[in-house]
């Protein structure tokens, strides 16, 4: 018999409250966890815009922090980003708020970093070779083609 608890509305209301008080929440998180705790649609709208109401969702905001924190921990290039908001189904508009969270400077300097550590890391002696593994490094990293060869051209 599969005994899962149930929730009351108020319940699953104070329990998301606490989920998304606890850290940063884009609206997919928590609609997805309303439904493992098997509320009805009509009841999972209704904490969603209470949520809302009550400032402990906020989309923009999400994306912000997900950016900063992403960027600044894992050194994701813009691509990566974008598409991990996408995935976590953040409006267009709320992605490129939140990619003005990155200054352009620090973005270059980071870049400059991770090719430099990356180029040293290779222990590759074919050019080609060497510069192709540290590009597919920076790509898989979602930072832009353009700028990974510009630098790899000034480094190697």
């Amino acid at each position: 018999m599969n005994l899962q608890k149930t929730y009351t509305v108020d319940e699953a209301r104070k329990k998301l409250e606490n989920y998304c008080a606890y850290q940063e929440r884009c609206h997919k998180e928590v609609k997805s966890k309303l439904k493992e705790m098997r509320m009805i649609p009509e009841v999972i709208d209704n904490i969603l815009v209470y949520l809302i109401q009550n400032n402990y969702l906020n989309e923009e905001r999400f994306a912000k922090a997900y950016v900063r924190g992403k960027f600044r921990i894992k050194k994701w290039g813009k691509n990566r980003l974008v598409r991990e908001l996408r995935f976590r189904e953040i409006s267009r508009y709320n992605i490129d708020t939140a990619l003005k969270e990155i200054d352009l400077d620090d973005y270059y300097n980071t870049l400059d970093e991770l090719v430099n550590k990356r180029i040293s890391q290779v222990k590759e002696n074919n050019l080609y070779k060497k510069k192709k593994k540290v590009a597919d490094y920076l790509l898989y990293r979602g930072w832009e083609s353009h700028l990974i060869y510009e630098k790899l051209n000034e480094y190697l």
